[in-house]
C-alpha cells in the first residue's frame, strides 16, 4: 500500500463517478450561485464479529485525503484550472510517504447498480471488500443522512450487521480490476474508545459514529445476554 509512484496532478476531465457543475439561483431577492459536484449516493456497514468479539473495518489509500495532505503541507504544485489544455504536473511524493493517504473505514461502496436494493448493495461490497457472505436479512438500517453538504450533498445509508468466523467465505480486499487496494483489520470492542478518540489514527466521521451507535444501541443487549443464566 505504500508502494506509490509517478504521480502527476490533472483536471478532471471525464469522470465515472462525479461531475463538477455550478448552479445559479435567485434567493430571497439575491442572485447567487454554487460549485458542487454530482455523484452518487453510497452505503456502508458496521460489522460486528461476534467471534472476536470485534470491529471489522476496511483500511485503505485515499488519493484526495493524500492531496489533502500534500496540500496542507504546501507541497502541492501549482495546476492552472482555467483552460482546456492545462498539463498534468508532477507532485513531489518524496515529501509525504502513501501512508499520509490511508484511513480505517467502514465497509463501504455506490448506489450504482441498477434493480439492487441498498441493502443487497450492502451485502455485495461486505463479500467483496472483507469477504463475509451475509444474509440480506441480516442487515439492519442504523440511519441514513446526508454527506459533503457543501460540495456534493450525495444521501448515505447505513447498516449494522453480525457476522461469525463461519460466515468468512473469502479475503475480502475488493476487486483489483476496480483499482481497489483494502486491508481488512478488527478494532475488539473493547477499545473502541481509544480507537475513536486518537486522533492519530486517521478515520471518517461515520465510523465514530457507528461505534458510538453499536455501544448505546447493541451493546447493552450484548451484556445483557452474557448476564443471563444458562439453562440446565
Amino acid at each position: 500500500m505504500d508502494a506509490l509512484s509517478d504521480v502527476t496532478l490533472g483536471l478532471c476531465r471525464d469522470s465515472r463517478f462525479l461531475r463538477p457543475l455550478t448552479v445559479h439561483f435567485t434567493q430571497n431577492g439575491s442572485r447567487r450561485s454554487w460549485d458542487f459536484m454530482k455523484t452518487h449516493d453510497s452505503v456502508s456497514a458496521l460489522i460486528y464479529n461476534s467471534t472476536q468479539e470485534s470491529f471489522i473495518l476496511v483500511k485503505q489509500f485515499r488519493p484526495a485525503v493524500y492531496m489533502c495532505e500534500c496540500a496542507r503541507k504546501g507541497i502541492l504544485p501549482a495546476l492552472e484550472t482555467t483552460g482546456d489544455d492545462t498539463p498534468e504536473v508532477r507532485v513531489p511524493i518524496e515529501l509525504l510517504p502513501a501512508s499520509a493517504g490511508v484511513t480505517y473505514e467502514l465497509c463501504a461502496g455506490i448506489v450504482d447498480k441498477p434493480g439492487l436494493s441498498l441493502k443487497e448493495i450492502a451485502k455485495e461490497e461486505i463479500v467483496e471488500e472483507c469477504g463475509y457472505n451475509v444474509p440480506v436479512e441480516s442487515l439492519q438500517k442504523i440511519t441514513s443522512y446526508r454527506s459533503g453538504v457543501g460540495v456534493t450533498g450525495s444521501k448515505h445509508t447505513m447498516f449494522y450487521v453480525e457476522v461469525t468466523d463461519d460466515l468468512r467465505v473469502g479475503p475480502g480486499g475488493g476487486q483489483a480490476q476496480e483499482g481497489e487496494l483494502i486491508e481488512v483489520v478488527q478494532v475488539p470492542v473493547k477499545d473502541w474508545q481509544t480507537f475513536v478518540f486518537d486522533e492519530c489514527i486517521p478515520k471518517t466521521a461515520g465510523v465514530n459514529f457507528a461505534f458510538m451507535w453499536f455501544h448505546s444501541s447493541i451493546a447493552p443487549g450484548l451484556q445483557a445476554a452474557k448476564c443471563l443464566p444458562t439453562s440446565p
